[in-house]
């Protein structure tokens, strides 16, 4: 379908109805719990095939795709990703640690060297996942993992997150449900995961998103926080709200 320039004047309003590309973006939603009931491969390949054609640097696609929908390949990950929380959680639970007082320095101390790897959002989860209180990959039957190629130019993270924004959004507009997966990078330096993924020199695990078809229908335009924006034109500066 031939695109068309918008007249002037004819632009939509903040206050418009929202197109169809639109309320996918809104409504998407992050899904935990997902039916027994497998994604045809045809409609895996086919959002796969949006992520290809997200943006990055010099179309370098700094990422590949690893799809796992052996349920019991699925379980073992998500038992060796409990097993690091287990770990870390004497640690980061330094309230009651059992390491005693010399806990909460530690915590404090690698809070202050990796604020983004153990903000409390949503790494706060550590010790629940270690317990079995939250889930991992929520049941979904298939899994999709991000993996970072280290060589990309520019910053392949974003590239990455760009990639599976499409994915998920793909995903949503088929009815699917996903559910980001951070942590799935605690199997990044696993030696056993690495050989049994086939993961080698230049990439590594990055990101994981859980797929499957959802229980209900958890969409829906859900109140979210709202941030101000400085506009500047025409020598001055307002503050959109």
């Amino acid at each position: 379908m031939e695109k068309k320039e918008l007249e002037q004047g004819t632009e939509p309003s903040v206050d418009d109805d929202w197109n169809p590309v639109e309320r996918v973006i809104l409504e998407r939603r992050s899904v935990r719990y997902y039916r027994d009931r497998q994604v045809p491969e045809n409609l895996v390949r086919r959002i796969l095939e949006a992520g290809r054609f997200a943006p990055s640097a010099g179309n370098y696609q700094a990422w590949r795709c690893i799809v796992i929908r052996d349920r019991g390949m699925i379980d073992a990950m998500e038992k060796d990703v409990r097993m690091m929380c287990r770990m870390l959680k004497p640690v980061l639970a330094w309230e009651t640690s059992p390491l005693g007082p010399v806990a909460k320095p530690v915590a404090k101390t690698l809070t202050w060297l990796l604020p983004n790897k153990l903000h409390h959002e949503p790494y706060g989860a550590i010790p629940a996942m270690a317990d079995g209180k939250v889930g991992v990959f929520h049941g979904a039957p298939t899994l999709i993992l991000l993996l970072k190629d280290k060589r990309g130019p520019g910053k392949p993270e974003v590239d990455i997150g760009c990639c599976g924004e499409n994915i998920v959004l793909a995903a949503h507009s088929h009815g699917l449900g996903t559910c980001w997966v951070g942590f799935v990078e605690l199997l990044r330096q696993n030696p056993i995961w690495k050989k049994r993924l086939g993961i080698e020199y230049p990439y590594e695990i990055c990101e994981g998103i859980a797929l499957g078809y959802p229980v209900g229908k958890p969409d829906g335009m859900v109140p979210r926080e709202i941030h101000h924006v400085k506009w500047f034109e025409n020598g001055t500066m307002k503050v959109l709200t």
